[in-house]
């Protein structure tokens, strides 16, 4: 399965609930909401990350292929950016490290200018506002579901960048 597959699970359910939350009344059920379309989002950038590792691990040895995904088997929602730097892409060369910098650094600063957002931010507040819904039970009322849903399609560019970075 190629890794960009994985958005249409949380793009079904974006396109669903955009319809109804608008809709709703209750500001904590919004909120709820909004932690929910978090979960969702940072799941498949998860299972998208996995398959671009996989993959690529799988092109360089069937070996490598194999431990790769053994070992992204337990990465388990770990995919803020200083860990795929750091302890992902590292160690599969310095080179893809500094390849994905670039590329994300690049990428940023287009589409700063573009869309007047930082993907940077948004990919790290979505990861943010899925931990604290999913392990402090937390909902947040400071972003909206509007934000959250495009913080999503932001941080989207995040994963094309590292899929561009890590091929063979």
């Amino acid at each position: 399965m190629a890794y960009i597959d994985h958005f249409q699970h949380a793009d079904d359910v974006v396109n669903h609930l955009t319809s109804i939350v608008p809709t709703i009344a209750d500001s904590l059920l919004k909120a709820k909401y909004v932690g929910f379309i978090s979960v969702v989002a940072v799941t498949v950038y998860e299972m998208a990350i996995k398959d671009i590792f996989i993959e690529f691990a799988n092109k360089k040895h069937k070996v490598l292929g194999n431990f790769t995904e053994s070992y992204f088997d337990r990465i388990n929602g770990r995919i803020k950016l200083v860990i795929i730097k750091d302890e992902y892409i590292k160690r599969f060369g310095i080179k893809y490290k500094t390849r994905f910098q670039r590329k994300l650094d690049e990428r940023a600063k287009s589409y700063l200018q573009a869309n007047h957002r930082d993907i940077v931010n948004s990919y790290s507040n979505l990861i943010t506002w899925r931990n604290d819904f999913a392990h402090k039970g937390t909902v947040n009322i400071m972003a909206t579901y509007e934000e959250v849903v495009q913080a999503y399609e932001d941080g989207k560019e995040v994963i094309h960048c590292l899929a561009t970075c890590v091929t063979r």
